[in-house]
């Protein structure tokens, strides 16, 4: 007898079966086209809020106003790389105070761990840029093609004059709104005025025209042509929060307990024995990821909570509570599951005040870096080569240089003084020295000034140190800095 082998029960020499391969799954999907149904609830007001509220931030931040005094930028958020300083409204950064930059960043992140830990991946349903721009493209695509059932005629339907309109309309608007993008951008870099003016003369800095560019045209395919693959598969975030998130945390969910056994339900039948899920698929059809809440949760799920505002509204139509899907704990649902009373919701736990914690700990001290912050820095110097100079009366000499970075709106004043060398003498080239030892030395405006220093001291110590005090004398601020002053014994 003949036996008939296939491809996946072949037999090795031995007669017993061969192993088969596994089968692996692709990691990568081709996009597939979704229409997104227009959805109606409170989710879809707040997302229509949050849509307005950061779109008109990004777009009208650069233009605000703030006044710091003659020659300094008065634009109120400006990142000035050619003046080498960040400015946020009162505050401002200088090159050596990059760690407060580090510090809004490590803020940023704690604060949306805690917000994971505590509602999910809200901060991907509402805030996230690539969903706050998709939104807009998708009301754009909206208003020109049509809700969800008209979209789909549309691009099923033979081209035409009425299509034709319709796709370049589309798209010209797309590109419009991703040149504001772009443009925007570049003004949180440069003077607005200036370089928005410069931009259509020909003067604007050659970064600008480039990195407008580059936002354009990201702007007008993650948004307009790739949407949901940027979320499953260029944005590690959705990897990342399976770690911030328990069963406690607030997460966009089915209650399948409630919906379970789901079906078609007819007028004349009751709702014994069945659940309260119709399979209407609304949840579904308004999913811009085109995913089904019902079957669990999912890497592709942004929780924007449109599948919330959907279900209500067919819950309502049929007569059934609303909240079959809701923003529920995974405890609560299996609790329900077991028959139990599902526990409250606990937002203080710890990892959520740890996070709150750190959080506190480092704005605390950034804060208070920032009330005592320096009007002003002094750093001294000491040359390299020669170390020392010995003169024909058998004195030393050193040369330091001397900067002084004025923080401060208006020009000033500083006083300086050397001392810790009995019997040594201070020459500020292009200065006279002073009698009792001490020099007047002006500073610029958010200026950065350099002043020459030789410091003459009889013979003694191989070593020595040397202090400069610097001072204001309107505040009263000073500045200590200690410096070697080498010779020979």
């Amino acid at each position: 007898m003949v036996e008939l082998i296939g491809p996946h029960n072949k037999t090795s020499k031995e007669g017993a079966p061969a192993p088969v391969p596994p089968q692996h799954e692709d990691l990568y999907a081709k996009r597939r086209q979704i229409y997104p149904k227009l959805a109606h609830g409170k989710f879809r007001t707040i997302k229509w809020i949050v849509m307005a509220l950061t779109l008109g931030a990004y777009y009208i931040v650069p233009w605000i106003r703030w006044d710091r005094g003659e020659g300094i930028p008065d634009q109120a958020v400006l990142a000035d790389f050619a003046g080498e300083k960040f400015y946020f409204f009162w505050i401002q950064i200088w090159p050596q105070e990059a760690y407060y930059i580090a510090g809004l960043l490590i803020l940023a992140a704690l604060l949306l761990f805690l917000v994971t830990s505590l509602f999910g991946r809200v901060w991907c349903g509402y805030t996230c840029p690539q969903t706050v721009w998709t939104d807009l493209y998708i009301w754009v695509e909206r208003a020109f093609e049509g809700d969800r059932a008209a979209r789909m005629r549309l691009d099923k339907a033979p081209w035409s004059f009425n299509k034709v309109w319709r796709k370049l309309g589309k798209h010209i608007v797309w590109l419009i709104i991703a040149f504001w993008t772009g443009g925007a951008f570049i003004l949180y870099w440069h003077d607005a005025p200036t370089v928005a003016k410069g931009w259509f003369t020909g003067e604007a800095p050659l970064s600008a025209y480039w990195f407008a560019g580059i936002l354009t045209m990201t702007t007008y395919f993650l948004a307009g042509m790739m949407r949901e693959q940027v979320c499953t598969y260029m944005c590690p975030w959705p990897r990342i929060q399976g770690a911030l998130t328990d069963e406690d945390a607030l997460n966009v969910t089915y209650r399948y307990d409630r919906g379970e056994p789901r079906g078609p339900k007819r007028k004349d039948q009751d709702w014994e024995g069945r659940g309260d899920c119709i399979d209407c698929n609304q949840c579904v059809q308004v999913c811009p990821m085109g995913i089904d809440i019902r079957d669990g949760s999912q890497l592709e799920c942004i929780h924007c909570a449109l599948c919330i505002d959907a279900c209500d509204e067919m819950m309502v139509r049929v007569g059934r509570p609303k909240g079959l899907i809701a923003y529920d704990t995974d405890n609560a649902v299996a609790a329900r599951v077991e028959g139990r009373k599902p526990p409250k919701w606990h937002p203080f736990r710890i990892r959520t005040f740890l996070y709150a914690a750190l959080m506190a700990a480092i704005g605390g001290i950034m804060l208070f870096g920032l009330m005592t912050k320096s009007t002003f820095e002094v750093n001294v110097l000491k040359d390299r080569s020669p170390p020392f100079v010995r003169l024909s009366s058998g004195d030393y000499r050193n040369g330091y240089a001397l900067k002084l970075v004025n923080k401060d709106t208006t020009a000033r004043t500083l006083t300086l003084k050397v001392s810790g060398i009995e019997g040594a003498k201070v020459s500020v080239i292009g200065m006279e020295e002073d009698t009792d030892g001490e020099f007047e030395l002006p500073v610029d405006a958010y200026g950065v000034d350099r002043y020459r220093l030789l410091v003459t001291a009889p013979a003694g110590d191989a070593r020595r140190t040397l202090i400069f005090e610097t001072t204001d004398p309107k505040t009263g601020e000073t500045t200590r800095d200690s410096v070697p002053f080498q010779g020979e014994k």
